[in-house]
């Protein structure tokens, strides 16, 4: 028990002890909502990634339309405004041409959009003729670094409301002539609200969590201005609430700002619900520990009783052994060196021989089916056989034995159906039990036994007045190796198993075995075998 302590109950203490520090330690420290923190940090850059990358795939759409310098045209843009339905504005300005700009024609019916149209073709004509030059070359250096696109946030006026807008401009140049323009696409403020931004939002979220369409706190994602949390378009799911992790939006979408939290909970009821998920596992872990240590111990003492209970076994029954050995060896020598001249001390020597090599013969045929049955090799032999017969004779080869010991002896055997049974088996179940009563009977020497049919079924009994079974150990009897705790049960050598054997016996011919017993009063065992169909069914056509 030292040893499994040392080797499985330390170690396994410590790694719970370990945990539950290491439980403490996140929930002080707050490390389960730090590390979420880190993982949505890493979604919101992956997802602002791939929103700008989708604004630069339609922007690349656009951009192989544009005439060179020198060659735009009000009706090569409206082209291009007709095959994107996505820009609402696009505007090329040439130094020497000057502005062109347009509008998706459908929609400079809206007076509103109308305005937004004038208002833009304005700011963007003074601004170039102010700055050409130099903002042809900040574009310039931005396009050797990789940047070919420079955007500016607007808000259109809708009404009483404004809604956000992105204006991507870049330099073109005619590669022969060397001459510049810049042109500058406008995405239509309606289609990044109402379809851009919730398709991305639902891409990137279902792109970046394989699991969201079964977690139903799975993670949402909304944008909103950078001065107000209300939001400009949200994914799927999201109900609210105050956002987990914000990042602000460069690249495409300058003055926006991208937003994450967990749909229906909060990162700290996460934080909170895991470490008691982890307290409630390492409590289930310690009970089950503690569980295992018991059933352990439970089964060492178990073996350890056994252990000595088989020890016992052994030297009962190399007691047991050794005396009709003995006896066989001293009667041997005693007739073989010829001082018996009287014939009937010879036949008496002779008749205790044969009586202790029965005794033995009858211990060796028990540790042998004791040994059969505990490898499930043990096979029986049934037959149709007169019971009534088999007691008897049974009990006639060991009345002397019993008289010799002094018993008062008394059998009533009545006549009973026949029934199919291993002979041998049922004689050593009835010597094993009145060998009992001759091993366990003090100054009341009386040994009966009854052979009688009652309730479809044929009961044969053992009655002894000896020193009896106390009540709480008359169901441990019959197993291997058990013996009462009596002193006279443990001065008086034995193997333990006679019973057990009776048990096997019986069961295995479909009968139960009993016993009713009082301490200081007697016992009485009772072997009832069942009868067979076709008698039963015979007892119950003459009942009616």
């Amino acid at each position: 028990m030292l040893i499994l302590e040392l080797a499985v109950v330390l170690p396994a203490a410590t790694l719970i002890l370990l945990s539950f520090w290491h439980l403490n330690h996140l929930q002080r420290d707050r490390g389960i909502e730090a590390f979420i923190q880190r993982e949505f940090s890493q979604v919101l850059a992956i997802s602002e990634k791939q929103i700008n990358q989708r604004a630069y795939d339609l922007l690349e759409d656009v951009r192989p339309d544009i005439p060179a310098p020198g060659n735009t045209c009000s009706v090569t843009l409206d082209k291009i405004l007709a095959a994107h339905p996505y820009i609402a504005h696009i505007y090329v300005y040439d130094p020497q041409a000057g502005m062109v700009f347009r509008s998706q024609p459908d929609r400079l019916r809206e007076s509103n959009f109308r305005a937004e149209a004038e208002d833009l073709d304005k700011m963007f004509d003074a601004w170039m003729k102010a700055a050409f030059d130099d903002y042809a070359k900040e574009l310039a250096k931005a396009k050797t670094k990789g940047k070919p696109y420079y955007f500016e946030s607007t808000w259109a006026p809708r009404g009483e409301k404004h809604i956000y807008q992105s204006t991507a401009s870049f330099l073109k140049v005619d590669e022969e002539t060397g001459r510049k323009a810049i042109v500058g696409v406008t995405f239509d403020a309606e289609y990044l609200r109402d379809r851009f931004f919730p398709e991305m939002l639902d891409a990137v979220i279902s792109h970046n969590s394989a699991d969201s369409q079964n977690d139903k706190n799975h993670a949402v994602l909304m944008i909103h201005p950078r001065s107000d949390s209300t939001p400009l378009a949200a994914s799927a799911g999201w109900d609210g609430g105050e956002p987990e992790v914000e990042r602000n939006l460069e690249g495409a979408f300058p003055g926006l700002a991208l937003a994450i939290k967990k749909r229906g909970t909060t990162l700290a009821a996460i934080g909170q619900h895991f470490v008691h998920t982890g307290y409630l596992i390492l409590g289930g872990l310690s009970l089950l520990l503690a569980g295992g240590i018991f059933l352990t111990y439970r089964n060492v003492s178990k073996e350890m009783a056994l252990a000595r209970l088989k020890s016992d076994f052994v030297s009962n029954v190399s007691h047991e052994l050794r005396t009709p050995l003995s006896l066989i060896r001293l009667y041997a020598e005693t007739l073989e060196m010829g001082r018996i001249t009287s014939p009937e001390k010879y036949q008496e020597y002779y008749q205790i021989i044969r009586k202790e090599s029965e005794r033995l013969t009858a211990l060796i045929n028990n540790i042998l089916d004791f040994s059969r049955i505990e490898a499930g090799r043990k096979e029986y032999e049934f037959r149709e056989t007169d019971l009534s017969a088999l007691v008897h004779n049974t009990l006639e080869s060991y009345r002397y034995q019993i008289e010799q010991h002094g018993f008062t002896f008394e059998e009533k055997i009545e006549p009973v159906p026949p029934l199919r049974v291993d002979r041998e088996a049922m004689a050593r179940s009835l010597v094993n039990l009145v060998n009992n009563a001759l091993k366990y009977s003090q100054d009341r020497k009386y040994i009966g036994v009854n052979l009688y049919r009652e309730n479809g079924a044929v009961k044969l009994e053992v009655i002894d007045h000896g020193i009896g079974i106390p009540q709480q150990e008359q169901s441990k009897i019959f197993e291997k190796f058990y013996r009462v705790g009596d002193p006279l049960v443990h001065n008086t050598k034995g193997s333990g198993l006679g019973l057990s054997l009776v048990r096997h016996i019986v069961q295995a011919h479909g009968g139960q075995v009993s016993v009713n017993s009082t301490p200081g009063e007697g016992s009485k065992f009772t072997i009832a075998l069942p009868l067979q169909a076709e008698e039963k069914a015979q007892a119950a056509t003459r009942s009616t």
